[in-house]
């Protein structure tokens, strides 16, 4: 349900190599923030990159993110 919320299916994400840049980009995004002591956003860039994680590769339905129209 989250993942309707966040947008994280949408048809923008159905090929791979977009959804491993997302999750890349999220973890260094956590890395830099953790780098430079800013705990409270590298929480939040940690569970983005965990939830994005989750929807891209683990609970991912390629049905899920087809174009309706």
């Amino acid at each position: 349900m989250i993942g309707k919320i966040i947008g994280v299916q949408h048809p923008f994400f159905a090929p791979k190599s977009r959804r491993v840049a997302l999750v890349v980009l999220l973890a260094l995004w956590a890395g830099i923030e953790a780098y430079f002591a800013s705990m409270g956003w590298a929480a939040l860039a940690i569970c983005m990159t965990a939830l994005c994680a989750y929807e891209f590769f683990i609970a991912f339905d390629p049905v899920k993110y087809r174009r309706r129209g």
